[in-house]
């Protein structure tokens, strides 16, 4: 047994602070969107990927080196088996001070209680737009009014905050932006809008061409609202404005136009144990190798994960006119 690691924050080479780890418990998902992933998916053997009791192994290193904020995300988190366990037991963990999670709403209905009693604060909901025609276009095999009332659901729980993500594509839904922020307003949530990350192949459109910026989508929107700039942070990339006369926020997340890497503080832990460093890069560590060959070595894998913060890169290098250089699709990465 190695000796027990003094570090108690993990730090990278930039100076950076790591304190938030996304962890994705599943590549599967009941939807299929054309920006996440191919039509046609082969998904992971089970064998290939953690169990749900490996995924809390390594959730609770993270804990034990400052990690104060843990999201949960998929493909589709709430289609797994045994989530609101591994949830529940996360939710136990006293030094976390976040347990949220993202999810495409489908399960939302009938979850909501049973999430906010595991103890989880914030709860992401992923929804392009409000036209049912076209969320069918965009997810394949979405259903609008389900996810709607998953909406409905989680807002009667009481969640601590409730928030919309947007994918906004050029032509596809970028003449939606007001009429979803509008929405988000009327049920008193908050909504951030996403540039396409360009991970995976995909044969539905060329990212070039359907590329919107977060310029543009503020503009559009500042023609109805009054959008005040404010310094909350949620522990992620968002950039967030208060829509003046409401509770409500409106973020913007632009990984293209405005570069958010100078103040990082994530990692992820893919569905198959790889900790990835950066989301546009392939800086990783394989922790399922590492607990699989040591099990039980929590001293072990504590080191490992100390000594992954010196190859985190200082930005990711993402190029629309480029093929991805990230093969892996974004629900195979975490949402």
């Amino acid at each position: 047994m190695s000796s027990s690691p003094q570090v108690t924050q993990l730090v990278d080479r930039f100076g950076r602070t790591v304190d938030y780890l996304r962890i994705s418990i599943t590549d599967r998902c009941d939807f299929r969107c054309v920006y996440c992933m191919s039509e046609e998916m082969t998904f992971l053997p089970r064998a290939q990927i953690l169990t749900l009791e490996e995924i809390g192994f390594i959730a609770r290193a993270f804990t034990d080196l400052g990690i104060k904020k843990i999201r949960i995300t998929g493909g589709e988190p709430l289609i797994r088996k045994g989530a609101l366990d591994l949830l529940n037991n996360l939710g136990k963990v006293e030094s976390l001070d976040e347990l949220v999670i993202t999810t495409n709403g489908s399960k939302l209905e009938e979850m909501s209680v049973a999430l906010k009693d595991a103890g989880v604060k914030r709860v992401n909901i992923s929804l392009d737009t409000l036209d049912a025609d076209k969320f069918k276009q965009i997810t394949r095999t979405g259903d609008l009014e389900k996810v709607l009332k998953g909406i409905y659901a989680a807002k009667k729980v009481g969640f601590e905050r409730i928030k919309i993500n947007a994918v906004i594509l050029k032509n596809r839904n970028h003449q939606e932006v007001t009429r979803l922020v509008q929405f988000a307003i009327d049920h008193g949530i908050d909504i951030s809008f996403i540039e396409e990350m360009p991970l995976g192949v995909v044969n539905s459109h060329d990212r070039a061409e359907v590329y919107y910026s977060s310029d543009l989508i503020k503009t559009d929107l500042e023609k109805t609202f009054s959008l005040h700039s404010i310094p909350d942070k949620t522990g992620g990339p968002s950039v967030y404005y208060n829509i003046v006369g409401t509770d409500s926020r409106v973020g913007f997340i632009s990984p293209h136009s405005h570069n958010f890497c100078s103040t990082c503080n994530r990692v992820r832990l893919t569905v198959e144990g790889q900790l990835l460093l950066c989301l546009g890069n392939e800086h990783s560590v394989d922790l399922k190798a590492v607990i699989r060959a040591h099990p039980g070595d929590m001293d072990k894998l504590k080191q490992v994960i100390i000594d992954s913060m010196q190859i985190k890169p200082e930005k990711h290098e993402f190029d629309l006119k480029e093929q991805p250089i990230i093969l892996r699709h974004m629900s195979v990465t975490g949402g």
